[in-house]
């Protein structure tokens, strides 16, 4: 089951995450020892109402997150519903534009169909990854860069990791070419026929 794998699993309840409660996570573990630790970090590090014990943060979360992640139960379908409706048109509206490569999910038998990933290959397409978000900026279209950029050129993994800054070319292709476009509840299917409109424009 998923919360089972080892020391602990780490989740984030992000509001751009399938299940969100605006902001937040949660970690699973079954190790007694290591969950008193994490209620202690979580809470300043208190141990009692003067006492404490470790070092902590303030990584509670609030009641409004809490019941925003329970109102998500609800409407999970709902949401995996229009998330797969979106990808479809998605799909359907970008097939053949040359230099653009729609991540498939139609292998994959357990999917919540939360992200609609587009690889762009300058040389096929025209632009690159970062001249199709410009144009999509300048239309009101919040595309985004995913993952960008890599972890191992982030500073502070530079810092902590002597090996951070090793050569990793595909790593580094597909961070310069993916783009992340929108989608969920709040995207309509007009919404993603001026989506790839504005993509498909020359």
């Amino acid at each position: 089951m998923v919360g089972n794998f080892g020391d602990c699993e780490v989740f984030s309840f992000h509001a751009t995450k399938f299940f969100n409660t605006f902001e937040g996570g949660a970690i699973a573990t079954n190790d007694d020892e290591l969950a008193a630790k994490i209620r202690l970090m979580k809470n300043f590090g208190f141990a009692g109402m003067d006492d404490v014990i470790h070092l902590g943060t303030n990584a509670k979360m609030p009641e409004i997150c809490a019941a925003m992640g329970l109102s998500m139960f609800g409407c999970i379908e709902q949401i995996k519903t229009k998330n797969r409706t979106n990808y479809e048109l998605y799909k359907t509206l970008l097939e053949g534009t040359s230099g653009l490569k729609l991540f498939s999910l139609d292998h994959v038998e357990q999917t919540n169909w939360q992200y609609i990933v587009v690889e762009v290959e300058e040389s096929k397409y025209g632009l690159s990854r970062d001249e199709l978000i410009g144009r999509l900026h300048r239309n009101g279209i919040r595309a985004r860069r995913y993952f960008f950029p890599g972890c191992h050129k982030m500073e502070p993994y530079q810092i902590a990791f002597s090996d951070s800054g090793r050569m990793l070319p595909v790593t580094d292709l597909v961070c310069d070419r993916v783009v992340c476009l929108p989608t969920g509840n709040a995207v309509e299917t007009a919404d993603v026929i001026e989506i790839c409109n504005t993509i498909r424009r020359k």
